[in-house]
């Protein structure tokens, strides 16, 4: 894919995920790797009004920016997070990371989301883990949540939100709305006490159907 059509997806994906009112204002980033790097929502860039000039290029050499140019867009804070994921997973074309309401609030209570719900499958496996805190934009935040995603997709960030890969920047924000879906569905569920959850057999049992309809969902 060219860069230009990366930007396109791109920011079509920001204007999604701005619509669907996922991450407030500048909060929130999206990536595509490209040849070379990739391309990522701009430090301060609001997602439902992003444009070009809130892309920003990050080659994948690039450790610091601290001599990038004045007349380029600076790259999110979260610049290191994606490029980490885009190391530790080399299927990974997208990142979407958002402060979604309900993830967020899961988030804040360091909770994971269990396997209350056949669907947690989605993330890759039997749960959708909340990775350990560290602050926004450091080397320690990205290291945590490469480890915390070596068998997922998607993952909580402890006090802070969630963050999703996938094969283009669409899939990766329809798996953030997913588990933003999922963790509202927990929380509520939790208003009369623990839900039941399915067993490891039963989680089993759903990698198997999905097999059928064409999604893997756990590897």
């Amino acid at each position: 894919m060219s860069r230009q059509a990366a930007a396109t997806d791109l920011l079509r994906t920001l204007h999604d995920m701005g619509a669907a009112q996922l991450s407030p204002g500048a909060s929130g980033n999206i990536s595509v790797r490209v040849e070379g790097g990739m391309l990522i929502s701009a430090s301060g860039a609001v997602a439902a009004t992003a444009s070009n000039d809130d892309l920003a290029f990050v080659p994948t050499h690039c450790r610091s920016l601290e001599h990038w140019p004045d007349d380029q867009p600076r790259p999110s804070s979260e610049w290191r997070m994606h490029q980490a994921l885009y190391s530790s997973h080399p299927e990974a074309m997208a990142v979407v990371h958002c402060h979604s309401l309900h993830a967020t609030a899961l988030a804040c209570q360091r909770r994971r989301i269990p396997p209350f719900h056949y669907m947690v499958s989605i993330a890759g496996g039997d749960d959708i883990p909340c990775a350990d805190y560290a602050l926004f934009g450091s080397e320690e935040l990205s290291q945590i949540v490469c480890k915390t995603l070596q068998q997922r997709r998607a993952c909580l960030m402890a006090n802070h939100g969630q963050i999703c890969i996938g094969d283009s920047p669409a899939t990766a924000l329809a798996l953030a709305r997913e588990v933003e879906s999922l963790a509202a569905c927990y929380l509520a569920s939790l208003q009369n006490g623990e839900p039941v959850l399915l067993t490891p057999q039963e989680m089993d049992d759903v990698y198997q159907a999905f097999s059928h309809y064409g999604q893997r969902l756990k590897d």
